[in-house]
């Protein structure tokens, strides 16, 4: 019996995530925290008691929102969420309300996402500035802004 195989739609049906032991994270990683892909700023682990695996207190901040997430402290050996995130620079054209116009590499132009209310909001209209979007966890958003070279 022979099996073929379709293989030319790679990245199709992909997770927005995938799992990672809780010991193997390490702080400036990311890891999914109530839904919010988020940055360990600080991981402690405990030693194995008399109750149990290691455990790891981790404190993460969101990526796309900058507040601090809620704390966790899971057993060491226990799985937990890691995002897929992917970052890309793209060369501003315009704003119209407020949102960006940024064309893609297949020379599209998404105008869906939004301006953010932070320093990068502070675009002067006559500047050529780069914007960095990261993506992950099904959502888009605009974290850096700097002048084209």
């Amino acid at each position: 019996m022979v099996y073929e195989i379709d293989l030319t739609t790679g990245d199709a049906g992909a997770s927005s995530t995938y799992p990672m032991q809780c010991s193997t994270l390490c702080k400036s990683g990311f890891m999914v925290f109530k839904g919010q892909p988020c940055k360990i700023v600080k991981m402690l682990t405990s030693k194995t008691g008399k109750h149990g695996h290691a455990k790891v207190h981790l404190v993460g901040i969101a990526v796309f929102m900058g507040k601090k997430e809620e704390e966790d402290i899971c057993p060491s050996i226990h799985n937990v969420d890691v995002p897929n995130i992917q970052r890309h620079d793209y060369q501003l054209i315009c704003i119209q309300d407020s949102c960006l116009s940024l064309p893609t590499e297949a020379d599209e132009v998404p105008e869906d996402l939004k301006l953010p209310e932070s320093e990068l909001g502070k675009y002067n209209a006559g500047e050529d500035v780069q914007v960095s979007v990261m993506c992950a966890v099904s959502e888009e958003y605009a974290v850096a802004i700097k002048p084209c070279k």
